[in-house]
């Protein structure tokens, strides 16, 4: 393959997200690429606390499915569950966020190109 031409190509930022990096995005995603998760983090995000036991009515589910999906938002580390007699209640790891935030940051040098 040949080298590119540096007057016409200009080199990556040294910026570039790590393999591992992308990985562990990517598995997110894959976990986010669902309406109910996404519209249930919203909810959990938006508030200090949330109990499952409020989360049935605007989501339009079941209470079965409510737990599926905050077990596969904790599994990714973005709510944290605390139980409390029958219920739990969640709140949003709001340093992962942060992290995932951060990550998907552009360099200031890449935004100004």
């Amino acid at each position: 393959m040949p080298t590119p031409d540096p007057a016409c190509c200009p080199a990556f930022s040294t910026h570039v997200m790590s393999e591992a990096t992308a990985t562990e995005l990517a598995d997110l995603f894959a976990g986010l690429a669902d309406p109910t998760r996404l519209r249930l983090l919203s909810l959990i995000v938006a508030e200090e606390e949330v109990c499952s036991c409020n989360l049935e009515e605007p989501l339009g589910r079941s209470q079965p499915t409510i737990s599926h999906h905050t077990r596969i938002l904790a599994d990714l580390g973005l709510i944290i569950g605390e139980r409390r007699g029958r219920w739990v209640y969640w709140r949003a790891d709001r340093a992962r966020i942060a992290s995932v935030q951060s990550a998907l940051q552009l360099d200031e040098q890449v935004n100004q190109r």
